[in-house]
């Protein structure tokens, strides 16, 4: 289960660090901005790589979610924060992160800073047996085809939507 107790920063509009908060009080319906990271891992042919949320998960429980997504610790840098999430989740260690953007998500429980990243890996990924229940690639087609049916996390759509399919494009891979 998830650590109640863990602390977080509490985060200004701009990222910086006001306070700090548990993870019982973030997620029970404060909505007290803390930031998050987010990675997305696409193959080289293009496919997304999603993690699945086990069941006894605290938010969103057995949906598809980012390939890797988890909080900052109270202390913690970005960068560090998705090193540590990274290899806890995936067990990749040898991959090169690119920053897209920072942006607010809220949903009917808590507010969070998503920190969106994303790398072009063709290495094992190794979902992590005690954080998550498995994953896989998918193709963009298959993810379209889920869309709006409850396969998928809210802030993965979000965000899948609104950085992703523009973003799309422009990733080394297809260039």
């Amino acid at each position: 289960m998830d650590n109640k107790n863990e602390l977080f920063p509490v985060v200004d509009m701009d990222g910086n660090t006001i306070g700090s908060i548990l993870r019982s009080e973030a997620h029970n319906g404060s909505k007290i901005l803390h930031p998050i990271v987010h990675l997305h891992v696409f193959n080289s042919e293009g496919e997304l790589f999603l993690q699945h949320r086990p069941a006894w998960k605290d938010i969103q429980p057995d949906k598809w979610d980012t390939a890797c997504g988890g909080h900052i610790d109270y202390g913690e840098t970005v960068d560090k924060a998705l090193q540590r999430e990274v290899k806890e989740e995936l067990g990749m260690t040898d991959y090169e992160p690119k920053f897209i953007k920072r942006y607010v998500f809220e949903s009917q429980r808590e507010k969070e800073m998503v920190n969106v990243f994303y790398t072009v890996y063709d290495g094992k990924v190794s979902p992590s047996e005690g954080e998550l229940d498995g994953g896989r690639f998918w193709t963009i087609n298959e993810i379209n085809d889920n869309l709006g049916n409850g396969t998928f996390t809210p802030n993965f759509e979000n965000e899948y939507n609104t950085i992703l399919k523009p973003f799309y494009e422009d990733i080394e891979f297809l260039v």
